[in-house]
């Protein structure tokens, strides 16, 4: 048992780590690693190879992995367990509208986020038929120093937790203007509590520009936030922020009302 699964297991006795290590064996499927073998899956989760192997064998008989030759890969059976969530919590009808409303009227791709973890996830996400570099859907996790969406939520959060998730660090350079360093990040959050909004230009990847605002819950505590992105051959950074910040606020006012109609999705969301 690990240092963390131990920490975690003392504070709660009925903390079930069996499940821990069969989610950590789905969660090492990426698109960088779409098949694995057995020794690899063991590397990537930090498992034994023999609890890897049972691991492996359990899911590969509930329908979640397949076998090919040597090498495990997911099944299409995992898509339930995310679309359960999307159903149960009527995203489609809480926060879709509102960002297809944005894409239609801009041309942008317009996405809903939330904080995991150091990570911005995709919860809800319209696109466009342009095509970038770095693609984005649901599911998709970013970094959230080298994202709009997701500084617009750090710099909301309390202190406390504010402070706990740039302990993170040290944090990935993507471009020459990804923001690394903590006092940088300190200003940057310190501007977008006074202007209400962050905008990004060529953080993540070269190319990309966005502009995002937070979403709040009935406390007024952070729980999301929503964005434009959009190519930097289509328009300026500042001409974005100026066009599309009264929108995405007018947005964001939609889908906070329609939150406190679903206070399930409301607390689903919260860091």
């Amino acid at each position: 048992m690990g240092s963390a699964e131990a920490d975690l297991t003392a504070k709660n006795p009925e903390y079930l780590s069996t499940l821990e290590r069969g989610l950590r064996v789905l969660k090492a499927f990426d698109e960088d690693h779409p098949e694995m073998t057995l020794s690899e899956v063991a590397t990537k989760t930090a498992l034994p190879p023999a609890v890897a192997r049972r691991c492996l064998i359990t899911l590969v008989e509930l329908g979640y992995v397949g076998q090919h030759e040597r090498k495990f890969l997911l099944r299409p059976a995992v898509l339930t367990i995310g679309s359960a969530f999307l159903a149960s919590m009527q995203i489609e009808h809480v926060v879709l509208p509102p960002l297809q409303g944005l894409r239609d009227q801009t041309g942008d791709s317009a996405s809903l986020a939330v904080l995991s973890g150091a990570d911005i996830l995709y919860v809800a996400h319209v696109s466009t038929d342009r095509r970038f570099r770095v693609a984005a859907g649901v599911g998709t996790r970013f970094p959230f120093h080298a994202t709009s969406l997701g500084k617009a939520i750090a710099a909301y959060l309390p202190p406390g937790e504010c402070d706990a998730l740039l302990s993170r660090g040290p944090f990935q350079r993507f471009t020459e203007r990804t923001i690394t360093d903590l006092p940088t990040l300190g200003e940057r959050f310190q501007l977008i509590t006074e202007r209400g909004y962050d905008s990004a230009l060529d953080e993540l990847d070269y190319g990309i520009v966005s502009v995002a605002v937070p979403i709040f819950g009935r406390d007024k505590r952070v729980i999301a936030s929503i964005n434009c992105s959009t190519s930097t051959t289509r328009i300026s950074q500042d001409e974005l922020v100026r066009t599309r910040l009264p929108l995405l606020r007018a947005a964001a006012g939609e889908i906070e009302a329609a939150l406190r109609r679903w206070p399930a999705l409301e607390a689903s969301l919260r860091p």
